[in-house]
């Protein structure tokens, strides 16, 4: 019955300064409900980066070309022609759990059609791409091997080259002319939008990798190679095949290093993700502060009302109440306003980053685990902060408290 009592005693003193109890748990608030809002944001720009890259497909590995060196001049990745369709072919044949490869060349053309003009990249891939990255086709049909190996002058549009150069009518089975050259029509890719980044995914034009090569590129080499394993657990040792297959056709001895590199899907996500990781945690911690600041102001306010009830503990010691009687009271004070801040707080949080998401688009995602560790986190600091100002409540002398005016 004492500790209830104790709780009730507690509650009272709260209400009788209504204004400063609130103004006291509004450093509690605000901090709890920057760190959720902050945690969100953070959250929501992760998790959209990494449905980015899932939507590359699944159990996707992609091989680069080496880099060159010219008169001094270095160059990145792919600038070395050391990846060949051999390559591509030897991959797909030998390397075990291999779903599908596609060989990519990249290239850049100005689009003719229906008396308009679009500059937009040009994408040489297999007829296995679309699977690979699991992008369905909104109309028409993909091209097939038979086209691949005729060199064929065929092609499938993205969405934003039908909303420039057809905007009056269904593209397929028509014509568009790609450096001057008639490429037919088969199909229309469903729309992606912008990546994070801020690149159209929908603004470019798939030809078969071989038209690419013969009619664009005019180069024997590739740049990527995109492959697909089975299954996610069959990754690791179909990479180890796929370096070990190209350093032997490659004829790279022991000690050489690699004249490509290869990388997989989660290799790609731990580095898109982990700027994004980071500023998600500079920005919670930042708002974090905010919460020890809160703390500090309940420290303030509880030696305050310590100074103030002097005589009013003195008179509970002398009737019998003791001093860890006196520490729970001024204690739960500090863990009530703590609580009651990091629940407002919550609501707060969780206000605030639906509204930035409304007001600027910004992706938000709600992490039960930053709204409880939050809570917990407030409780804390009323426990950490509160129990100076309850020890020393509960170290006073009852005579001198009584004493005192």
């Amino acid at each position: 019955m004492r500790f209830f009592s104790t709780i009730f005693v507690a509650f009272r003193a709260l209400r009788r300064n209504k204004m400063r109890s609130i103004l006291t748990a509004l450093g509690i608030i605000i901090g709890v409900g920057a760190v959720i809002a902050m945690v969100s944001i953070g959250d929501g720009a992760e998790s959209q980066v990494e449905a980015q890259i899932a939507s590359l497909g699944q159990n996707i590995i992609l091989i680069f070309a080496g880099s060159a060196t010219t008169g001094g001049a270095r160059s990145g990745y792919g600038g070395a022609g050391t990846l060949t369709l051999e390559d591509a072919a030897a991959i797909k044949a030998e390397v075990r759990g291999i779903a599908g490869v596609s060989p990519e060349v990249r290239g850049q053309a100005q689009v003719l059609a229906n008396g308009l003009n679009w500059a937009t990249r040009i994408l040489g891939e297999s007829e296995d791409y679309l699977g690979m990255r699991q992008w369905p086709l909104s109309a028409g049909a993909n091209f097939t091997d038979q086209d691949i190996r005729g060199d064929a002058k065929v092609c499938i549009i993205g969405q934003t080259i039908v909303n420039n150069l057809f905007p009056d009518g269904d593209p397929v089975g028509k014509t568009l002319r790609l450096r001057n050259l008639p490429f037919k029509i088969l199909g229309v890719l469903a729309p992606k939008g912008f990546s994070l980044q801020g690149t159209d995914q929908d603004d470019f034009i798939l030809i078969p990798y071989t038209s690419a090569m013969k009619r664009f590129s005019r180069q024997s080499f590739l740049g990527t190679i995109n492959v697909q394993a089975e299954a996610p657990d069959t990754m690791p040792g179909t990479e180890q095949e796929i370096g070990n297959l190209l350093r032997d056709r490659h004829h790279l001895t022991q000690g050489r290093d690699d004249d490509f590199t290869v990388r997989d899907q989660q290799e790609i996500a731990e580095a898109a993700t982990a700027t994004t990781r980071t500023m998600t945690f500079l920005l919670g911690a930042i708002a974090g502060v905010s919460l020890l600041v809160g703390g500090i102001g309940i420290m303030n306010i509880m030696l305050v009302s310590v100074t103030e009830r002097t005589r009013e503990i003195g008179i509970r010691m002398a009737v019998g109440a003791h001093g860890s009687d006196i520490r729970m009271q001024f204690l739960i004070e500090a863990v009530v306003l703590s609580l009651m801040g990091g629940t407002l707080g919550i609501l707060l949080g969780i206000g605030a980053s639906q509204f930035l998401s409304h007001l600027n688009h910004w992706p938000v995602l709600i992490s039960t685990v930053a709204i409880v560790t939050a809570f917990v986190f407030s409780g804390a600091v009323g426990v950490c902060f509160g129990y100076y100002p309850a020890s020393k409540a509960a170290q006073l002398d009852p005579i001198e408290a009584l004493r005192y005016e």
